[in-house]
């Protein structure tokens, strides 16, 4: 979710891409939190749009990670850099399952939007150098394995970030390999097949910078942006009690 160390010359409509993302995601997890706090009807989440337009976010930010990850190491692998970026997301990936233990409605996240990142940015080294015809098709077969069977044998929490689960486990949020892989695997692969790496971004606007500014920041917004929702509605609930 953060953004990948593009070489001198970011591509700022992958810096776009991100924000677009990003709104999405605050737009979401408002909606969610006026639910939650019942300024709006409790079961509004639970309708077929809002539960699309979760996923459809989640395999953006994935989707735009595969792309990021080419574009960083697709010359070849940078790996302080590639570390110093993993190691941030593990780092906020643990720190969410450590606050939503006692934070999150829905369950401790053991392996969300996060996690999956974190996992499929290293999975998506082992494509790094493959045709990107194979990675492509690669991603088709895991996202067709989000409809395929489920295995008891799976349903250990230890197990969790497969997907293979055969009991769903009751979590906030809830990002596994399968089927979450396909996207990331995806983005690498067309950006490897539109070879992005070779493109150049123009020197932006000051209008593009404001633009490009959330896109560049997405790890430390996906952070704060929920703590200070809450913040502002149980605040909110105080005054008007």
């Amino acid at each position: 979710m953060t953004e990948a160390p593009l070489p001198a010359g970011r591509l700022t409509s992958l810096d776009i891409a991100r924000t677009l993302a990003l709104v999405c995601m605050v737009v979401f997890h408002f909606t969610f939190d006026l639910a939650l706090f019942r300024h709006i009807d409790p079961g509004t989440m639970s309708q077929p749009f809002w539960y699309y337009f979760a996923r459809s976010i989640a395999g953006s930010f994935l989707f735009l990670s595969g792309i990021g990850l080419w574009l960083a190491h697709g010359r070849g692998i940078r790996w302080p850099a590639f570390w110093k970026r993993w190691a941030m997301i593990a780092a906020a990936a643990a720190l969410i399952t450590t606050a939503s233990i006692w934070l999150v409605p829905g369950g401790p996240i053991w392996f969300g939007i996060l996690h999956a990142i974190a996992v499929t940015a290293l999975l998506c080294l082992v494509f790094l150098r493959l045709p990107w015809p194979l990675t492509l098709a690669v991603a088709a077969l895991i996202f067709a394995a989000g409809w395929g069977p489920r295995f008891a044998a799976f349903d250990p929490l230890w197990l969790v970030w497969t997907g293979l689960a055969e009991t769903r486990p009751m979590m906030g949020d809830y990002v596994p390999l399968i089927p979450w892989a396909a996207p990331a695997l995806a983005g690498l692969a067309i950006a490897k097949a539109l070879r992005m790496d070779q493109w150049r971004g123009s020197p932006p606007s000051p209008l593009i910078r404001a633009l490009t500014f959330p896109g560049r920041h997405t790890l430390i917004i996906y952070l704060v942006h929920q703590p200070l929702f809450f913040g502002l509605f149980s605040a909110w609930a105080w005054a008007t009690s």
